[in-house]
């Protein structure tokens, strides 16, 4: 598999969980890290910073420029993008890994949590995509990758919280439209996982440790994020992909997720949306 040695990440939501996983991976091979993230000061509950990220990249081999980003403000996000590039001289690739969540039904579901998930979701993506483009129109081998669900129109994901799942898809939408409306400049996917993942939200919103022990390892999204990112972006049928963590870890060889597991041997809990 090719290398991200050199390549430059701008990588939202990543001073923890599943981008602070991708981040570190890239890391490994050498690459060149923007930690757009809000969280500089240590949260009671979940952990990191966009400090002890950078740490952490710079430790496995990479080059790390932690950024306050709150991905709803538009300057900042357009300043950190510029630093990035003023950094590192250009970008290549754009993970939009921010993403806000509350399981909850029409009747339950506050204006304020609304209308953040769909600020930090849909239009969050969005934007970071509309400034980072210019910059990934000049690179080799540019790349978009939404952690976002394959579109699914089946009513039982709509039912129990439509406003996460319409906030959700919005990125999923940024795939679909963007793939076609770059095609063949840059490549743009989503990724999603087929199980839990075991993050600071799992264990504080989706079950605690019992949902973590039927959850996998951050890194399973991390693999599989690096084996999208190495692909040539112009090649054929690579844009426009709503990837399955296994599913393409499974294409480029791998047989063995037990490894991924965070306890083998027990039940997987499927994710939503697959």
């Amino acid at each position: 598999m090719a290398s991200l040695a050199n390549k430059t990440l701008f990588i939202t939501g990543a001073s923890r969980g599943i981008g602070k996983a991708i981040a570190l991976r890239a890391a490994q091979d050498g690459a060149n890290i923007t930690i757009a993230a809000k969280t500089a000061e240590p949260h009671p509950k979940l952990p990191g910073t966009i400090y002890t990220a950078a740490e952490e990249i710079e430790a496995a081999g990479g080059k790390a420029l932690p950024c306050i980003v709150d991905v709803r403000d538009e300057e900042a996000v357009f300043q950190a993008v510029e630093k990035t590039v003023e950094t590192f001289g250009g970008l290549d690739i754009l993970i939009n890994n921010a993403s806000a969540i509350m399981l909850t039904g029409t009747l339950y579901t506050p204006m304020k949590r609304f209308d953040l998930m769909h600020q930090v979701n849909t239009r969050g993506t969005f934007m970071c995509s509309q400034k980072a483009l210019p910059h990934l129109l000049k690179a080799d081998n540019p790349q978009i990758l939404n952690i976002s669900p394959p579109l699914n129109m089946d009513p039982r994901w709509f039912g129990p919280h439509v406003a996460y799942t319409m906030a959700k898809f919005g990125m999923s939408q940024c795939v679909l439209g963007m793939a076609e409306e770059f095609k063949g400049k840059v490549a743009v996917n989503a990724l999603w996982p087929r199980t839990a993942i075991d993050t600071a939200a799992v264990r504080n919103l989706l079950g605690g440790d019992e949902t973590a022990k039927r959850s996998r390892k951050a890194s399973i999204m991390a693999d599989a994020a690096h084996a999208i990112l190495t692909q040539d972006a112009t090649g054929e049928g690579h844009s426009g992909n709503f990837y399955i963590d296994d599913e393409i870890l499974r294409f480029y060889g791998v047989t063995d997720f037990d490894r991924y597991a965070v306890e083998p041997g027990h039940e997987l809990q499927p994710d939503f949306f697959i």
